[in-house]
């Protein structure tokens, strides 16, 4: 229960940094395995496509998810990224994504603070780089 509460906390804080940037969705607590929250801007949602802050429960490591709203979308977008540095070494797409980012593995939940800073700071920073490699592919 602490899991997904403190990723109810993640996407409040995200929430509160970025609202004018981007949109938030629920927070989806998964079966046990995966729990996570999207965030999409306008150029995400022209495009069918969101981010996805995830926390890995079999890995116990927080990773940026870039998921397609369709079957087409999502095989469209990993056409384009199965060759970039995020999907370096992967030979198939990701089950759920198109690419998935470790961005803290083995978090540190004894400071909270700093690991919920370092997770937003980590998805916006990520987000903003594979958006830009999308844009300059349009």
């Amino acid at each position: 229960m602490f899991l997904l509460k403190y990723v109810m906390q993640v996407k409040t804080s995200f929430e509160k940094a970025f609202s004018k940037e981007y949109s938030c969705g629920y927070v989806s607590p998964g079966y046990m395995d995966y729990s996570y929250f999207s965030f999409a801007n306008e150029y995400l949602r022209g495009k069918g496509l969101r981010f996805g802050i995830v926390l890995n429960h079999n890995e116990m490591r927080f990773e940026l998810w870039l998921l397609g709203q369709n079957k087409e979308i999502q095989n469209r977008h990993w056409d384009l990224l199965k060759t970039s540095k995020w999907n370096e070494g992967r030979t198939r797409k990701p089950k759920y994504a198109e690419l998935e980012i470790i961005m803290v593995d083995s978090p540190d939940f004894e400071n909270i603070d700093a690991l919920t800073a370092n997770i937003i700071n980590r998805a916006v920073e990520e987000a903003n780089d594979v958006m830009a490699y999308l844009k300059k592919l349009d």
